[in-house]
């Protein structure tokens, strides 16, 4: 049987998901996303990704303020979905994911239950992981924690970004979501439940927060291999910064650092003014190659440093 979905979901990230469903053929009984919000100089009204996605494709589409509201609860009823798929939405409320008779299903960014959490991509680059990759899971009560029901992996290369590990995993994520759905479809799938695997593997589990500015702040005093991490793992936004003489300067990217005794205390810089710019970590450089000065533009370094006057 061809299960009547719910999708809901907000950012780019979910569109790859939504957009497999519909060039599959899935019967989308109706798309939920986050209320427009204001954004840009005019704070004008922006819709979301999946908003954007689901009026090019004439989806019926709800935009809850508030997921209990009984007026949205009897709009979600009455599609009588048989299934509802969740990609980077909110956290549900039970009456929600309980709601319909096959459950509702997840899509998260990482191999579950590792990096549980707001920012499951983000974290596996900061922490140095070499793997990633990503799961389908039925939503329960506490958030990440529902029984698994596929997972695919994805390598993590020594000098990929959180940006083109995103792009990679949307693309990869869709596939496994659309195979999850013919899975439950046709009543082939296991659960296999997150405790168990904790238990058989030994695990120690890492989490993956929401990224806060703190997080974003760089400490040279730390080894230049988890700086070049943070970069990479923060890139392209929301950004790791240093200050630059009392302006926050991002770095969205730098070279793979090698490991040598800077001759310069941890935190200053060197640069020729022209081609190069480094700051000294603890136990080696980090040679920037794009930089975004606060209330500027990103730009190479080369650019930047074209334009910008260094005090003596």
């Amino acid at each position: 049987m061809e299960p009547k979905i719910v999708f809901m979901g907000t950012p780019e990230f979910a569109v790859a998901s939504l957009k497999k469903l519909v060039e599959n053929g899935s019967n989308i009984a109706g798309v939920v996303t986050s209320p427009d919000k204001p954004a840009g100089r005019g704070l004008k009204l922006q819709h979301s990704a999946v908003k954007e996605y689901a009026l090019k494709k004439g989806l019926f589409l709800l935009q809850p303020e508030k997921l209990k509201d009984p007026e949205f609860l009897d709009q979600l009823r009455s599609l009588q979905a048989d299934l509802q798929v969740v990609v980077a939405f909110r956290m549900l409320p039970e009456v929600v994911w309980n709601m319909p008779p096959m459950g509702t299903i997840n899509l998260h960014g990482s191999l579950l239950p590792q990096y549980r959490g707001a920012a499951p991509i983000n974290w596996a680059i900061i922490n140095g992981e070499k793997e990633t990759g990503v799961t389908t899971f039925k939503l329960q009560h506490e958030i990440d924690t529902g029984d698994i029901l596929l997972q695919e992996k994805i390598p993590i290369y020594e000098q990929e970004t959180a940006g083109e590990l995103h792009d990679i995993m949307k693309e990869v994520g869709a596939e496994l979501l659309w195979k999850t759905v013919q899975g439950i479809a046709a009543g082939t799938l296991k659960e296999k439940p997150q405790l168990s695997l904790i238990a058989h593997d030994h695990l120690t589990l890492h989490h993956a927060p929401k990224i806060f500015t703190e997080t974003c702040h760089i400490n040279w005093y730390r080894p230049v291999q988890e700086v070049f991490n943070l970069i990479r793992g923060l890139s392209p936004y929301p950004g790791a910064f240093t200050q630059l003489q009392d302006k926050k300067l991002k770095i969205l990217a730098a070279q793979l650092p090698q490991a040598t005794t800077p001759l310069i205390s941890h935190g200053e810089y060197e640069t020729d003014q022209k081609t190069f710019l480094r700051f000294a970590a603890i136990d080696g450089y980090i040679s920037v190659t794009e930089v975004q000065l606060e209330g500027k533009k990103k730009m190479s370094v080369e650019e930047f440093l074209r334009g910008y006057r260094f005090e003596k």
